[in-house]
């Protein structure tokens, strides 16, 4: 089910994201990797350590909808929210189970109960539109409900990024969830809750609403 609002600000991805052909290639980069026996759900996994279903999570910047659709099928009630409309029409196409809403995550504004986790994976921070990060971070955490929690994986280096793609610091990150009320718990270097070391090229991280 999707639902599909005004046109929101342009994203960094959108500059490189190549159309309805370069969402349809970047799914099928995974759709290949599973085929080839490769873990493709580590994020999903890394919410079933955090929150087990059921519970609501919203996949904020779900492109086409890799991690909600697998929590659906794990048992979550699961909102996958992206700006993108090529990468939404992708997911919408292979997924019809979960609920898919286009919208930019700085102007998010959905017409349902709050939910226990949010997660943004695959580089979602730094491709938000120039100058959203606050905005963006305020509006996933009133989205939370008390005590819920906001997982962020992206990299932090060229080798972890996409082309053009520019950093966005940790501590520019950790300041935006703070203003936005939102307590640090804990870092990773991976989806696999490998251990986090200052310099490290990727960071997972997690934060709890406290109000």
């Amino acid at each position: 089910m999707s639902e599909t609002v005004s046109p929101e600000p342009r994203t960094r991805w959108s500059e490189v994201s190549g159309g309805l052909g370069g969402a349809t290639a970047y799914q099928q980069r995974f759709d290949d990797l599973a085929a080839s026996g490769v873990d493709i759900h580590g994020e999903a996994a890394f919410v079933e350590a955090l929150l087990p279903a059921p519970a609501r999570v919203l996949d904020a910047g779900c492109g086409t909808g890799r991690v909600a659709t697998q929590l659906t099928s794990l048992g979550y009630d699961c909102v996958g929210v992206d700006a993108d409309a090529d990468m939404m029409a992708v997911a919408e196409r292979r997924d019809p189970a979960t609920r898919w809403v286009r919208q930019d995550l700085s102007r998010l504004e959905l017409r349902t109960q709050a939910f226990g986790l949010a997660i943004l994976a695959g580089n979602v921070i730094p491709l938000l539109a120039p100058g959203t990060l606050l905005a963006a971070v305020q509006r996933l955490a009133a989205h939370l409900q008390p005590g819920g929690l906001l997982v962020a994986g992206f990299g932090l280096d060229e080798d972890h990024l996409p082309p053009g793609c520019p950093v966005t610091p940790l501590a520019d990150y950790d300041r935006a969830c703070d203003v936005a009320g939102l307590s640090f718990l804990r870092r990773y270097a991976t989806w696999d809750r490998a251990s986090w070391h200052p310099g490290g090229g990727y960071a997972v991280s997690v934060h709890r609403r406290t109000a």
